[in-house]
């Protein structure tokens, strides 16, 4: 079945047409019938909302919110909540997407949401911030609680921000809710574990990555685009395998050291500096898109989507790349880089840490139990090792990319509980 059959809408973003493309060639793949592409490409819901905020000085701004839910077959919705002044109802979409497969992929009993304000919460107070969690949860409760979508953090978000979203919710429903988000400081129901969840599966699937390559950790050079959320500790986790980290880049710039980047120095550098630049043990790149085109073994794209493009992905000589970021990678640079055979690891793989360890914030949520950071870490390399396994399984099997065998096996997973479930009415 060719996927010219499955067409993207001129009006989509980039994102969205590469969620898109990558559904086409799943649905392909695996023989199924155009409704079947119809229904996983459409949202389930979404919701836009109007953010009204009175600023410190006593002046109205006026937010846009948005939260789509992807799918429902497999359960309630799950997923970040981004602010970020580049958010579009397209990039939710794609993002929202992208979560469905991603817990498919891990077995996790959820479908995909997204969330986002289009806002950059670096310009704003603390006292505002949290002005705008509780309106925009406000807005958006009717489709949100702990057996409907359950919202966690994700770019510009954080602990503090999924505590006030816990909070408006509970005083809306006239009782405490702890499982309705995940991601909460672990005084009011959080995980153990759960902040650098997202960052230590990356490094279980690029050591996993790297072994199937071929790759020794203490004689593999890295670089990680995007020192934040995600990648900092992502970092720290490949350098204490023996990874040398040779450079790293942020927002502001980024840094290089071919004998390697200390990355707990780097560290104690950043939470006085505010940024990587001006560190004493590696020399400022002077473009920061530099650091891709390095002559390193593995590069980490950990910031944003699609960094990795058809523009550059030809300079970019890393023989594994494994996507810390949503969607970093285009659908034309995917096929520069499998025509190198350069390996790459999907997000959706890769970047699984995260939701796998906010599932188990909502179990223990549920049960009023909390497990140690052990037993969640024990249980997180236990399910990303799995999730590698079968992907590389299947794509050694039909011979295709890790990405289409992921995407496949989670299309495959979502369609099958559809199909089995009925339509309505």
């Amino acid at each position: 079945m060719s996927t010219e059959t499955y067409p993207t809408t001129q009006t989509s973003s980039n994102a969205l047409r590469d969620a898109q493309e990558q559904l086409a060639q799943a649905v392909s793949i695996l023989g199924y019938e155009q409704s079947i592409y119809d229904m996983l490409a459409t949202p389930r819901r979404e919701l836009t909302v109007s953010v009204p905020l009175r600023r410190d000085d006593g002046s109205v701004e006026l937010l846009i919110g948005h939260r789509v839910q992807h799918n429902l077959s497999r359960g309630p919705a799950k997923g970040g909540l981004r602010y970020s002044s580049t958010v579009t109802l397209d990039e939710v979409r794609a993002l929202a997407m992208w979560m469905t497969w991603k817990c498919a992929l891990v077995n996790v009993p959820y479908g995909g949401a997204k969330g986002g304000v289009r806002f950059d919460p670096k310009l704003y107070s603390a006292n505002e911030i949290q002005r705008v969690t509780r309106r925009y949860t406000s807005e958006i409760m009717p489709l949100i609680g702990p057996v409907q979508d359950i919202p966690a953090p994700d770019i510009g978000t954080d602990e503090q921000v999924m505590a006030w979203m816990m909070d408006t919710y509970s005083v809306g429903h006239g009782h405490t809710t702890l499982g309705v988000v995940t991601g909460k400081p672990v005084l009011l129901g959080g995980s153990h574990g759960r902040a650098d969840a997202t960052s230590l599966g990356v490094a279980h699937i690029a050591l996993a990555a790297m072994k199937y390559r071929g790759m020794t950790p203490t004689t593999t050079t890295a670089a990680v685009q995007g020192f934040g959320k995600v990648g900092r500790s992502a970092a720290r986790f490949l350098s204490d395998a023996g990874v040398r980290i040779v450079a790293v880049s942020d927002e502001y710039g980024a840094i290089h050291n071919p004998g390697g980047i200390p990355i707990l120095e780097l560290e104690k550098h950043i939470a006085t500096a505010g940024k990587v630049t001006g560190f004493a043990h590696a020399e400022d790149l002077p473009d920061r898109d530099n650091l891709l085109c390095l002559d390193i073994d593995v590069l980490i794209p950990a910031a944003v989507a699609g960094v990795l493009r058809a523009d550059n992905a030809r300079h970019i000589t890393a023989k594994l790349i494994v996507e810390g970021a949503n969607g970093p990678t285009t659908h034309t640079a995917d096929e520069i880089f499998r025509a190198n055979d350069q390996l790459v690891v999907p997000d959706i793989l890769a970047n699984a840490g995260g939701v796998l360890v906010s599932y188990f914030e909502w179990v223990q949520a549920n049960q009023a139990y909390w497990w140690s950071r052990t037993d969640v870490q024990n249980r997180l390399r236990d399910c990303m090792n799995a999730a590698w396994d079968r992907v590389v399984s299947d794509a050694e099997k039909r011979q295709v990319s890790l990405r289409l065998a992921a995407t496949s096996l989670a299309v495959e997973t979502v369609a099958t509980a559809h199909l089995m479930r009925g339509l309505y009415p």
